[in-house]
């Protein structure tokens, strides 16, 4: 949405927010917040997959030599 002209594009077309039911704004607010919320887990599985390679590095550094 932008905060300059009050607009939102939706498949390639934009609308007044203003001209906007309440019914829509409140999905579109909806929608927003699943879209940062996906984004923010997105950001922590890949600190948590980063996580996981270094845990993997250590228990194979740990390991006995020889052994299977």
């Amino acid at each position: 949405m932008s905060k300059e002209d009050n607009t939102i594009k939706i498949d390639e077309k934009d609308y007044k927010v203003d001209d906007l039911s309440d019914d829509c704004k409140a999905e579109i607010q909806a929608l927003q917040f699943c879209e940062s919320e996906i984004a923010r887990l997105n950001a922590k599985l890949a600190i948590t997959g980063t996580a996981r390679i270094a845990y993997q590095q250590a228990v194979a550094n740990l390991l006995p030599e020889g052994q299977e």
